[in-house]
């Protein structure tokens, strides 16, 4: 790609922004001996009376280590959304800037898409859920300021081959993001690995998949030093809380427990699919590399509600894209999956 200069796509009053300085932004070193009379908080000690480190830096400082990338290329989110939120009010002016989604894929693009007044321009994958380059950089002009790949891929549970993804991130000539939330559950190694080779990439992961804590809402952002800058100027103070920093810095220093449900996580799913290749009305069961399964059957709708039937609750992805009569199924533990594979043989 040409040059890359992340203020070319700016915008102009993100620019010029001054952020909000935090009590804790001004004075960090918080230690037992202080006394804080700074921040108007409570002084009767509980546990969550004082306001949380508005960087992070604990929290930060352990993914630095599992993932070999030094903080300053870390953000962390109120979940993801708030990631890819931030990423649209920095980059995308209301009313006149564009970005580019790949459908069947997570609908919170398009969500804050419309939420921020910008257009989605949607270039669906071709038939074996692979983007179309061509008509990708084709439809991208100097408006269109985002392309979001999502890898592997929500519904269709595929990785992007690789290959394709660096086309994308050399030609593109805004900033493509690569939603990497089901990446463990992936023999394909994340692109957080070449954010030195590509000033205009940013990989967004999760706590939520295969840390199991979709409950404390932490989505992590990895990107250049100047981006994350960027993002850090206009995101609140205070938005990731003192329990979501304690309880992911638990389950971030348990890598072990974390591998090992990853790993029955994958077994269960290798089971699940060939279990699946043997019910009659199932007609294709897709390749996954996530925590979920993406199944063409006779009738989605059908099948769906006698399911709901038996007290089994699945996704019905019919409506989506290239998804007619679709099912998606989350791999559960081996007793949720056994009753599920019963269930659907007796239908």
């Amino acid at each position: 790609m040409k040059e890359f200069n992340i203020n070319n796509l700016l915008r102009d009053n993100i620019k010029n922004l001054k952020p909000y300085s935090s009590a804790r932004d001004e004075y960090k070193e918080v230690s037992g001996d202080m006394v804080f009379l700074d921040a108007n908080e409570n002084p009767f000690q509980n546990g969550v009376n004082r306001y949380p480190d508005p960087q992070q830096l604990k929290v930060k400082t352990q993914l630095s280590q599992l993932k070999g990338i030094s903080p300053e290329h870390i953000l962390l989110g109120n979940g993801s959304d708030e990631v890819l939120d931030l990423i649209f009010r920095a980059f995308c002016e209301p009313n006149e800037d564009k970005i580019i989604t790949l459908p069947p894929t997570y609908g919170m693009y398009d969500v804050l898409a419309n939420i921020n007044a910008v257009e989605n321009i949607v270039i669906e994958l071709e038939i074996d859920f692979q983007p179309n380059v061509d008509d990708i950089l084709r439809a991208a002009n100097s408006q269109t300021k985002l392309l979001f790949l999502c890898s592997p891929n929500n519904p269709t549970a595929n990785s992007f081959e690789s290959e394709i993804i660096e086309k994308l991130i050399t030609s593109f000539q805004g900033i493509v993001i690569i939603d990497e939330a089901y990446i463990d559950f992936s023999s394909e190694k994340s692109w957080i690995n070449r954010l030195q080779e590509f000033p205009n990439l940013i990989v967004t992961q999760t706590l939520s998949k295969a840390y199991g804590m979709a409950g404390i809402r932490l989505g992590v952002c990895y990107a250049s030093e100047g981006i994350i800058s960027i993002l850090n100027r206009i995101k609140p103070p205070y938005n990731v809380n003192e329990l979501t920093q304690l309880r992911a810095l638990e389950r971030l220093s348990q890598p072990e427990d974390v591998s090992e449900e990853i790993k029955r996580i994958i077994e269960q799913r290798d089971w699940f699919i060939s279990e699946l290749e043997k019910i009659s009305f199932v007609q294709i069961v897709y390749p996954s590399d996530a925590n979920f399964v993406l199944v063409k059957v006779d009738d989605a709708n059908k099948r769906y509600s006698q399911l709901i039937n038996k007290g089994i609750v699945v996704r019905n992805r019919t409506n989506q894209p290239l998804c007619e009569n679709c099912l998606r199924f989350t791999v559960g533990t081996q007793m949720e999956n056994i009753k599920l594979i019963k269930a659907l043989k007796g239908l």
